[in-house]
């Protein structure tokens, strides 16, 4: 492990013709609010990961770069799901991952803004596949199945990081809410797919982590990603270290051994990060 950028890591630069294209999205993206590493590559192959309920948090998580307005009553626009939903068919996306800021202001969380914008993509777009991203609603069980009942056919819940890490990394949030919350999915749904995902190099150890791995099995969840953090800037939560692509291996091994049904492992995977292709491996097994 290393503190410094080593030889081994490398990201694409932005491509003129990405940035192009975003400034024809008329909708919030996670790509580029979160200055995603695989912008281009996953634009090129008509990837998007959408960001709905606005782009500003109500939450300060030390990690991302998404803007911040904690405990402010923030505007909500009631016509972002069917914009979304025309926009997803203009494009003539296939499979889409839909998530959003955290919205501790309202008070289902824009649990019923997904429920509509997952209603009006279906509509809008016959066939697609939607994989939803969600925050933890505050661990309510009925927005929980708010979106479920939509019918989505993944739900993603990030942990993000270890239980000692979160008063440091993610104030605001409960690493227990975050486990109930996945607990509860096949309650509401038994076929539906749920997914977590951990970033490294935020000063874990091994120990810790495998128990986070064992947590989120006990959970019940199906598939989890690992990628490497990186730090938005010098303002936000710092790196401690980079990890290699050989520990990323051995996690995965790890994980599949632990019986998660599926995991991508790397430096650069991200949550939503080959969405579709791991969708699509489950789904044909």
């Amino acid at each position: 492990m290393t503190k410094t950028l080593p030889q081994w890591f490398r990201q694409d630069i932005i491509s003129s013709k990405a940035r192009c294209r975003l400034k024809e999205i008329k909708i919030n993206t996670v790509c580029e609010e979160a200055h995603c590493p695989n912008f281009s590559a996953c634009l090129e192959k008509n990837r998007l990961t959408v960001m709905i309920l606005g782009d500003t948090c109500t939450r300060s998580c030390a990690f991302c770069a998404i803007k911040k307005s904690p405990d402010k009553v923030l505007p909500l626009d009631t016509e972002e799901p069917l914009r979304v939903a025309k926009e997803i068919r203009r494009l003539g996306i296939k499979y889409v991952v839909l998530t959003s800021v955290t919205r501790d202001d309202l008070p289902d969380g824009g649990a019923q803004i997904y429920e509509r914008t997952i209603k009006l993509i279906k509509h809008y777009c016959s066939g697609i596949i939607i994989e939803v991203l969600i925050p933890d609603f505050k661990g309510s069980e009925a927005a929980l199945k708010t979106v479920i009942d939509s019918g989505p056919q993944v739900l993603a819940h990030n942990i993000e990081t270890v239980r000692r890490l979160y008063p440091v990394v993610r104030p605001g949030a409960d690493y227990d809410i975050s486990l109930r919350l996945l607990s509860s999915v096949k309650k509401h749904s038994r076929g539906l797919l749920s997914k977590s995902s951990i970033m490294l190099g935020m000063g874990e150890t091994l120990f810790e982590l495998l128990a986070a791995m064992e947590d989120l099995r006990v959970a019940g969840c199906d598939i989890i990603t690992f990628g490497q953090y990186l730090a938005p800037d010098k303002e936000h939560y710092q790196v401690k270290e980079f990890i290699s692509p050989q520990e990323f291996e051995s996690l995965k091994e790890k994980a599949i051994k632990m019986g998660f049904r599926a995991c991508l492992s790397g430096p650069l995977v991200r949550s939503s990060y080959q969405a579709e292709e791991i969708y699509g491996q489950l789904v044909r097994t």
